[in-house]
């Protein structure tokens, strides 16, 4: 028998990805778990291994094709046997498309089409364009329209064969979910047929006009041109406008090899002015009076942190970490900790190992807030914050209470690395219990952090310094000596954890480096 091959959600947040590579052609054989084919999604590339051992009897999208996850991208038949005539069918007959402005579907039996949640923590979606035009002919699946959310860009598949008899909502709009964006089949109201007419009146009268989708593209794409999410986010990340790069994929669309190959190529002209990241902002150049939109992610974002500072009552606490015996120490061991593990040998394995240490003993700094009670949890999953050009993200250390020194020390430079090649699978971002952010890589004395839910606790790591200290000895005599010292900023949710316990985690943080015994290997 026939085994499909479909595409995996490669992560909770992630509902599509696109076809970088196949690695069979259609006729060979394949054993079981032997890679298949590579795809990329914006956290992500894999190789995806054969279900089954067979022979690939039938490639469904080429190289460059996006597809919602759960969708057959290819067939399996048995080694050795024959295909169905349905494997070997290079193109699927298409029903017959209906003439336009008639419905395929019994007048009065309208199908509505609606925002769809796009993960767990995702209440709205902004349509960014429209594939389809009022009275346009759409088959099931066939993409009907895309949307951009804070972690994902996707088409929408239309969820049955008909006419696309109403718009309800226009290119930019930002919907909930749920709601009715448009409707297939049925009769037509009044105004659907006209794309610039005024909404409906169940519709809200802030609703803007709806105009036809090949009136209005994305920004940076002409009328009908098609990319991934991933080659959109370079675009966006180089500054680059789409319009300019040539489209060598199904239906002339934009492919990662093409984006990358016009990042490669030296340009006679300025891409347009786009919405920029931060990062990217600060290395503009010479100084411009203007004005850029944010992204969507960035937007969303900034809402979201404001959100976690109206509902968590944040608290702050910095103590100053005496760093001396393990900057003599790292001095000392630095070369043949590098030659024996293959790893260089940096102060953030000491913090996050201290900071494990003295959340194992206060572990209502590792708990959540659900409702009206208190999850402790019964594993500390350390997460680390990467600063990329293109944003933040927080690989995990998961179960790390169970790992020595050596092994945080390797997973730490392993999750950095691969975070910023974009190498991390989906389980390795989220999830963490408690994070560790490092503020004084970039010179600050220390950073005050905000919490991110359902996490209860952040620990700021601020910048390495030596200065003057006085030093008292046990007959109370002082002296000044110089000292590596090095500021911790700990921010806490006020509403589960006291002062009490964020002064006690941190003076036994405090105590674990500056008193630093445990073996490095």
């Amino acid at each position: 028998m026939p085994t499909d091959v479909i595409m995996p959600q490669m992560g909770e947040s992630i509902f599509e990805g696109t076809i970088t590579k196949w690695l069979k052609k259609t006729g060979e054989s394949v054993e079981k778990d032997e890679p298949l084919f590579e795809i990329s999604t914006d956290k992500v590339d894999a190789e995806i291994p054969a279900p089954v051992a067979g022979v690939l009897s039938e490639i469904k999208f080429p190289e460059g094709a996006t597809v919602q996850v759960n969708t057959v991208v290819a067939v399996l038949s048995e080694n050795g046997s024959a295909p169905t005539r349905s494997a070997v069918q290079k193109k699927p007959v298409a029903p017959p498309v209906p003439p336009k402005g008639q419905s395929a579907l019994p007048q009065g039996a309208p199908q509505l089409v609606v925002m769809p949640q796009m993960g767990e923590s995702i209440f709205e979606g902004t349509i960014t364009k429209w594939l389809k035009n009022v009275g346009d002919a759409v088959r099931k699946d066939e993409p009907l329209f895309e949307i951009s959310t804070d972690k994902v860009d996707a088409e929408i598949p239309s969820p049955t064969d008909g006419v696309l008899t109403e718009i309800k909502f226009g290119e930019g709009e930002t919907v909930q979910v749920n709601q009715v964006v448009a409707v297939i089949g049925g009769s037509p109201s009044p105004n659907a047929s006209t794309p610039a007419a005024e909404p409906p009146a169940a519709v809200p009268t802030t609703v803007a006009p709806v105009k036809a989708a090949a009136q209005i593209a994305p920004a940076g794409l002409s009328a009908g041109q098609r990319s991934s999410p991933l080659v959109r986010r370079i675009a966006r990340e180089h500054n680059v406008d789409l319009a300019h790069v040539r489209g060598t994929g199904s239906h002339g669309r934009i492919t990662k090899d093409d984006i990358l190959g016009y990042l490669a190529t030296p340009q006679t002209s300025p891409a347009a002015p786009r919405a920029l990241s931060p990062a990217a902002e600060s290395e503009r150049g010479p100084l411009k009076d203007e004005v850029v939109p944010m992204t969507r992610m960035r937007a969303l974002i900034a809402e979201r942190m404001a959100e976690s500072k109206r509902t968590i009552p944040h608290a702050h606490t910095v103590y100053k970490v005496d760093m001396t015996r393990i900057a003599r120490l790292r001095d000392r061991e630095r070369a043949g900790f590098e030659q024996r593990h293959g790893v260089k040998l940096t102060y953030m394995p000491f913090i996050a190992a201290a900071a494990v240490e003295a959340l194992g003993r206060f572990p209502i700094l590792n708990a959540s807030l659900e409702g009206t009670s208190i999850h402790y949890h019964g594993n500390i999953h350390l997460g680390l914050a990467v600063a990329l050009e293109w944003g933040l993200i927080v690989p995990v250390i998961r179960t790390a209470e169970g790992r020595d020194f050596v092994s945080i020390a390797r997973a730490i430079q392993d999750l950095a690395a691969r975070a910023r090649t974009k190498k991390l699978l989906p389980d390795e971002v989220g999830g963490s219990t408690f994070t560790l952010t490092n503020a004084g890589a970039f010179g600050g004395e220390y950073g005050m952090p905000i919490i991110n839910p359902p996490e209860s606790a952040i620990l700021a790591i601020g910048g390495l310094r030596k200065e003057p200290v006085v030093l008292t000895d046990g007959d109370g005599n002082d002296t000044i000596a110089i000292r590596s010292m090095q500021y911790f900023c700990l921010a806490i949710d006020h509403r589960l954890i006291d002062g009490a316990d964020a002064g006690k985690f941190m003076t036994e943080f405090k105590r674990i480096l500056e008193n630093w015994a445990r073996p490095i290997a």
